[in-house]
């Protein structure tokens, strides 16, 4: 990986104009370039990984297992708008936001936890 001093001399020098009566705009190709490379590389994964959470929670149904963010166990027994009850134990039933069920109890995670917090 280039250092970041490098990197912005690398770019300083393909923006700097070398005719005078070059195009002004020609020197922000490369900003529109790196710009789309962030994009791409960036921004698209992770629209298409909140689009399959959305879709993934959108789908749960009564009686699906699942896990939950906070590692509970259990079994779908209501659903409501924003939040769905979770049978972790006989007699033991409790309520959790739609948006903490991580994926199905036997099956990867949908819900990808952030590695940035410790």
């Amino acid at each position: 990986m280039l250092s970041s001093s490098v990197l912005v001399r690398s770019l300083l020098a393909l923006s700097a104009p070398a005719d005078p009566n070059a195009s002004p705009w020609l020197s922000l190709l490369p900003f529109v370039i790196i710009l789309g490379i962030f994009y791409a590389m960036v921004l698209m994964p992770m629209k298409k990984r909140q689009q399959k959470v959305a879709d993934f929670q959108s789908s749960l149904k009564l009686g699906d297992k699942v896990i939950t963010t906070g590692g509970l166990y259990g079994t779908i027994t209501r659903l409501g708008e924003q939040h769905v009850q979770l049978q972790i134990a006989p007699q033991v039933r409790i309520d959790v936001a739609r948006a903490a069920v991580g994926g199905l109890q036997g099956q990867d995670p949908v819900v990808v936890p952030d590695q940035g917090a410790s």
